[in-house]
């Protein structure tokens, strides 16, 4: 009697479920794999053996024969009085009293499972919501394709092979990478069966909580979730966790995951929003304390260009808020975590109430401080970041760029020119192509030979000499520590005697943190806070006077006008390099000739324009001390 009620309740939830898909316009039955084009062209199958079959993966029939009898969701739907429901009764009462222990046999495809044997015990295991079910697995193989599923699970394959585990999945490439580095693995490493039984353990304790507090109505995989979670917290920080304690940090920690569930939680801000200060407090200021104000960098700014830049940006600041800002510099010693939140903790405690972190080796750290101090408004220095708690800031370099690389094309008379990039990380390969695009402009058979300084055993200026590379676009900053006397900044021609610089990127982040405080004053930050919009990213350019391009006297007439009238046409929204056609080192990017490319896809470039010689380096061809930016905000994440 007690199964046949089960049924009875199992039998509602499965049509209700049918109703449910119905309604939307989805199919109300199970998945069948034989139905699945791709499937039925797969290049490959072979058994993994006897597997636990997380159950929610569980989705489909192999054939079609037994898949009408069961909803989408495995409930069965046929009446109380057929053949099928004594039979499910009968299982559901041997599952109630002893338990089922023989495994089912199914197929495995793109991580979904579909049953061969065994339908009805599914079914039964599912209405008890158990979390696994024992069976005997074929994998089918599909054959690769570009469609980002189809790159996940080939990703997945690998991480299998290493892990044997089958239940986390991403929406996103490159996450399983991630989540061997992040659990202090390398690449290659095996897991251990300690391995395999702690993640287990902690994947579980995640996804308990997670769920409890509606993680599932959130659009995104526990996956997402988890890796997310466990790069702002700590792998090993969470095995130390009570349940108290995760179940603290994760409630904190939520609004990280709204965001990543939602795609408009994220804006990409190209100017600044400009709000006038009413006259009456411009004539009579109202008083208010100092805001104290503090700049987390990775470096000393002594030793670091990119680092001496932004502690230029703080000198300006100070200078332009003499009575209305507090402004302190902190900087690492180390690129240690512990070292990075210590420090930002010691800002907070300092009482600094905005913090500016200048690099994306800070953005975990920052994130994580964020979270524990809500009351601290933190921006950091880097791009594409959405985790909803800081709000990231960079500069569109790639128009000065666009204005090197046309005086570069204009001057070099042999049609070569050598371009020196730092890291391939987002933003930076748009500013090579940037200045490929400028250059192949003035002069269509150009050029452009790229190196990178953070690759290992490069001498860059012996291979500019072995490709008679005269005209050099170098680095933007000068170290003071480090540059005295050196002229190989910005665009130059490079002879044995002395460098003859032509132009030079500005990076005026003066300009930029003078703007942002403006709009802290101003009120504009909290109204943002109030909008749906859970993460601002600022990505300012040339109208704002973040970015800019000075060319020296030296400089024929001609090409100064000419450089003029792009900066014109930039700043005014009238021309934008990555706007018509384009052409990769492989082929056509953008066939659209009107249409511009998106700031997404400018920022996340992961390809070289036809006219550029050379390739972005990937992980392995790195200096160590790269690296941890790379890992950060590299455009090519799967390989390490």
């Amino acid at each position: 009697m007690a199964a046949s009620k089960e049924y009875a309740k199992a039998l509602k939830e499965g049509k209700k479920e049918v109703a449910l898909r119905t309604g939307k316009g989805q199919n109300p039955y199970l998945k069948v794999l034989d139905e699945i084009p791709e499937a039925a062209n797969s290049i490959l199958e072979y058994p993994l053996g006897l597997v636990q079959i997380p159950t929610e993966q569980i989705v489909g029939t192999k054939t079609a024969g037994r898949s009408n009898a069961f909803a989408a969701n495995f409930m069965p739907i046929l009446s109380e009085e057929s053949e099928f429901a004594l039979k499910w009764s009968k299982l559901c009462e041997s599952h109630l009293t002893e338990g089922i222990r023989e495994p089912i046999q199914a197929y495995e495809y793109m991580n979904e499972f579909y049953v061969l044997e065994g339908n009805k015990r599914v079914s039964v295991l599912k209405f008890f919501d158990a979390v696994s079910i024992p069976g005997e697995v074929i994998r089918v193989v599909p054959p690769r394709t570009e469609e980002k599923r189809n790159k996940i699970y080939y990703e997945f394959l690998d991480f299998y092979e290493l892990s044997g585990v089958n239940y986390i999945w991403f929406s996103e490439e490159g996450c399983f990478t991630k989540l061997q580095r992040l659990m202090g693995k390398r690449p290659d490493e095996v897991w251990s069966e300690d391995d395999k039984l702690t993640f287990s353990s902690l994947f579980s304790r995640f996804y308990s909580v997670y769920k409890a507090k509606g993680g599932e109505k959130l659009d995104i995989t526990v996956g997402d979730a988890f890796l997310h979670f466990i790069e702002i917290h700590g792998y090993k920080e969470l095995d130390s966790m009570t349940s108290a304690e995760l179940k603290e940090t994760i409630g904190k920690s939520w609004k990280v995951f709204d965001t990543l569930a939602d795609e408009d939680a994220v804006e990409i801000q190209m100017t600044p929003k400009e709000k006038k200060t009413p006259l009456l407090q411009r004539l009579v200021p109202i008083a208010s304390p100092k805001l104290l104000i503090a700049f987390v960098h990775e470096k000393d700014p002594q030793l670091s260009g990119w680092t001496y830049a932004h502690d230029l940006g703080r000198m300006h600041l100070q200078q332009t808020f003499p009575d209305q800002v507090s402004v302190s510099e902190y900087h690492l010693e180390t690129q240690d975590e512990q070292e990075m939140e210590s420090v930002l903790n010691r800002a907070v405690e300092d009482g600094n109430v905005i913090i500016f972190t200048t690099s994306p080796v800070l953005t975990n750290a920052s994130v994580k401080a964020a979270i524990a101090h809500p009351d601290v408004k933190i921006l950091n220095c880097s791009l594409l970041t959405g985790h909803g708690y800081i709000r990231t800031y960079s500069a569109r370099m790639y128009e000065a760029k666009f204005l090197m690389g046309a005086i570069a094309g204009a001057m070099a008379e042999n049609d070569r020119i050598g371009y020196i990039a730092d890291y391939p990380i987002y933003g930076s390969v748009a500013n090579v192509n940037a200045f490929a695009l400028g250059a192949k402009m003035v002069n269509p058979r150009v050029k452009v030979y790229v190196e990178w300084t953070s690759k290992k055993n490069v001498d860059i200026y012996e291979e500019f000499a072995a490709q008679q590379v005269s005209y050099v676009s170098g680095r933007d900053i000068i170290i003071p520590g480090k540059s005295q006397g050196s002229r190989q900044f910005g665009l130059f021609r490079h002879d044995e005697q002395r460098p003859h610089n032509l132009a030079m990127p500005i990076w005026h982040w003066g300009k930029f943190y003078e703007k942002m405080i403006r709009l802290i004053l101003s009120g504009t930050w909290k109204n943002e806070e109030n909008s749906k919009i859970k993460s601002v990213n600022y990505w300012w350019g040339m109208s704002s006077g973040v970015v800019d391009v000075i060319c020296s006297q030296n400089l024929p007439l001609g090409t100064a006008r000419l450089v003029q009238l792009l900066k014109h046409t930039i700043s005014s929204g009238e021309f934008n390099p990555f706007a018509g056609v384009l052409y990769s080192q492989e082929g056509v990017v953008q066939e659209e000739g009107e249409n511009a490319l998106t700031a997404e896809k400018i920022i996340t470039m992961d390809w070289l324009a036809e006219n550029v010689v050379g390739s972005i380096p990937k992980m392995d061809d790195l200096e160590e001390k790269a690296k941890p930016v790379v890992l950060q905000q590299g455009v090519e994440k799967t390989e390490e």
